[in-house]
């Protein structure tokens, strides 16, 4: 099944803030916006996102409530060219100094206005600031890769093996290398993970919904949300950690 990386969904506690955060310091646009009764989501990116490039959508409920961030999900991670002046760039915008390029090689940190963890790292493709990867953690690797691989068909891409931790890149197969990937974060000490509710799903794309789901069904993925529940505009299911997995229809 066709099932690129579509967006991220993080919940927020002050829309005006957040917005003025990612469109000031990531020069992000709003791509699109979703008024219910009770809630608002709504869709930022680059302005030139790739076609397979994936969106934030951030989630504000109406109802004031705040939100636990957990430990289940790590981060977004954003590219630029040279992660030492973005990074300073963003001090000088009066961003939070947070994991400086200097103490990890390669990379940093900065947190948003609700503390979702945003990492810069350097890469020679795709927009700046266009999302490059979303990482959650897993609390059995092989279980998680057989998922994401049988599941959604996707491929590794990427590793990263430490002496207490390794990291897994996985994509869907021929993806373009401007396209969002999964990084998958297992810690070799057997701990167990808070998921939260300050994060929310990732979604993939699908050419037909109903056949996607079907598929899916097929590979025994959970059937969380169907199509039909949810108005058969989407649906949901969740990997062996319990990230939910939104699919939809483009």
């Amino acid at each position: 099944m066709n099932a690129t990386l579509d967006h991220t969904m993080m919940r927020v506690e002050d829309l005006d803030e957040s917005l003025e955060w990612y469109t000031t310091h990531l020069d992000y646009e709003e791509k699109g916006r979703w008024e219910a009764d009770t809630f608002t989501n709504v869709f930022l990116g680059p302005e030139d996102v790739h076609d397979e490039g994936a969106l934030l959508e951030l989630t504000y409920n109406h109802d004031g409530r705040t939100y636990d961030m957990g430990d289940a999900w790590g981060h977004i991670a954003v590219r630029v060219e040279d992660v030492h002046d973005a990074y300073y760039e963003l001090m000088d915008e009066g961003v939070e100094d947070y994991r400086r390029p200097e103490d990890n090689p390669g990379y940093a940190f900065v947190k948003d206005p609700d503390g979702h963890e945003v990492e810069i790292v350097e890469r020679d493709h795709g927009a700046r600031w266009s999302l490059d990867h979303t990482m959650i953690r897993v609390e059995d690797a092989d279980e998680s890769l057989g998922w994401w691989t049988r599941k959604l068909e996707y491929e590794h891409t990427g590793r990263w093996e430490a002496d207490t931790f390794a990291n897994y890149f996985v994509k869907p197969e021929g993806a373009a290398e401007e396209a969002m990937a999964v990084e998958l974060t297992y810690n070799y000490d057997g701990r167990t993970y808070d998921m939260g509710d300050a994060w929310g799903h990732l979604a993939v794309r699908t050419s037909d919904l109903q056949e996607g789901w079907e598929t899916l069904m097929t590979r025994e993925a959970e059937d969380y949300r169907d199509p039909e529940s949810c108005g058969n505009n989407y649906a949901f299911t969740k990997d062996p950690d319990g990230h939910e997995v939104e699919v939809v229809e483009r």
